[in-house]
C-alpha cells in the first residue's frame, strides 16, 4: 500500500505565507496527503520556576515580562497555524491536516521538524514576517533549502489565479538532480492542458564538467539534446505538453528569463547540478533561481540522493 505524501508547510500569517496556500492548488499534489502546518514565533522560551535546575535564571520583573510576551507570541502562532489548517481542509477536503506552533528560530524549527518527521516536501513563502514582525522569511527559505534533506518549494503568488492550466519550467543539465526534477513533475497530478518547458543552458563550465564526466572531448549540444529528448518522452507519457529550449549562456539567467517570458507558474530544479568539476549540493544555479525568479521554485531532492 502506498504511503501518503508528507508535506510540511511553514506559515506565518503574512501575504507571503498566504501565497503558500494559494500556490498549493497549482503544485500538482495528490489527494492522499498528510500535511502539517507549522507556525514559529521567533522567540526564546525557557522554564520559569524556582527549581534548583533553573536557579541560574534570575526571575526579575523584566525577565518575567519577556517570558509572558514570548508565551503570547507562541499562542498567536498557534492560532495562525490552526487558521491556516482550517483553510487547507476547505481547499483539500481529502487531506489529513494538523497544526503545530513553536517558539524558536524559524529556520531552525522548520529544519528540525523536517529532520524528525521526514516529509517528502517542505513549502515556505518567498518572503514574509514572523509572528513578532521582525523576521523576513526570505532568509528562512534560503536556510531551509540549504539544510533540509528533502525537496523544498518556495511559493510565490500568481497574479492571475483564474487560469486553470499550469506552466512548468524544468532546468535540465544531464545531472541526477535534473532527472529527479523531471521525475517529480511526471509523477504529479496536473490539470489537463498543462505544459512543461525543458530548459538547458550550455556554458563553459558545463562543457568542462561533461568532458570530466565522460572522460574526453564530446559535442556538448548533442549530448544535452539526447538527455532532453529522453525527458520529453517521460513527461509526454504523463499527458503533459512539452517544448524544449537549449541555449548558450549562463544557466541562472536563462532559466529565470525563460520562465518570466513564458509566464511559468513554477521552476523545478535539482538540488545537485552538473557544473564545474563534479557535482555539489545546492549549487549557485539553484540558489540564484530561488532568490530571483518571479514565480514559485521547487528544489528537488530525495533522501536516497543525499
Amino acid at each position: 500500500m502506498n504511503q501518503p505524501m508528507r508535506i510540511l508547510i511553514a506559515y506565518d500569517g503574512s501575504s507571503g505565507a498566504d501565497a503558500v496556500l494559494a500556490d498549493l492548488e497549482r503544485a500538482g499534489l495528490p489527494n492522499d496527503v498528510e500535511a502539517i502546518v507549522i507556525c514559529v514565533a521567533d522567540v526564546c522560551l525557557w522554564p520559569m520556576s524556582n527549581s534548583e535546575a533553573n536557579s541560574a535564571i534570575p526571575e526579575l520583573p523584566s525577565v518575567e515580562k519577556a517570558h509572558r510576551q514570548a508565551l503570547l507570541a507562541v499562542e498567536e502562532a498557534r492560532a495562525l497555524a490552526a487558521e491556516a489548517s482550517a483553510r487547507l481542509r476547505e481547499r483539500f477536503p481529502r487531506w489529513r491536516v494538523s497544526a503545530e506552533s513553536r517558539g524558536d528560530s524559524p529556520a531552525w524549527a522548520i529544519i528540525q521538524k523536517a529532520d524528525q518527521w521526514k516529509p517528502d516536501l517542505v513549502i515556505v513563502g518567498s518572503h514574509g514576517r514572523s509572528a513578532l514582525g521582525n523576521l523576513f522569511l526570505g532568509s528562512v527559505s534560503q536556510k531551509v533549502i540549504a539544510e533540509t534533506a528533502c525537496s523544498v518549494r518556495v511559493a510565490r503568488a500568481k497574479a492571475d489565479q483564474s487560469i486553470s492550466t499550469v506552466r512548468i519550467v524544468i532546468g535540465v543539465d544531464g545531472s541526477a538532480g535534473a532527472e529527479a526534477a523531471v521525475r517529480t513533475v511526471a509523477q504529479r497530478q496536473w490539470p489537463t492542458g498543462s505544459e512543461v518547458r525543458l530548459v538547458a543552458a550550455l556554458d563553459p563550465m558545463i562543457a568542462t564538467a561533461l568532458q570530466w564526466v565522460e572522460g574526453g572531448a564530446l559535442d556538448e549540444r548533442a549530448w544535452m539534446s539526447k538527455r532532453v529528448e529522453s525527458s520529453v518522452e517521460r513527461l509526454q507519457t504523463s499527458g503533459l505538453t512539452v517544448t524544449t529550449v537549449i541555449k548558450e549562456g549562463d544557466p541562472k539567467r536563462i532559466l529565470i528569463d525563460e520562465a518570466k517570458q513564458w509566464g511559468a507558474d513554477c521552476i523545478f530544479v535539482g538540488a545537485r547540478g552538473l557544473r564545474g568539476i563534479g557535482r555539489f549540493l545546492l549549487g549557485s544555479v539553484s540558489a540564484a533561481v530561488v532568490a530571483r525568479a518571479h514565480c514559485s521554485v521547487e528544489v528537488v531532492r530525495s533522501y536516497a540522493s543525499v
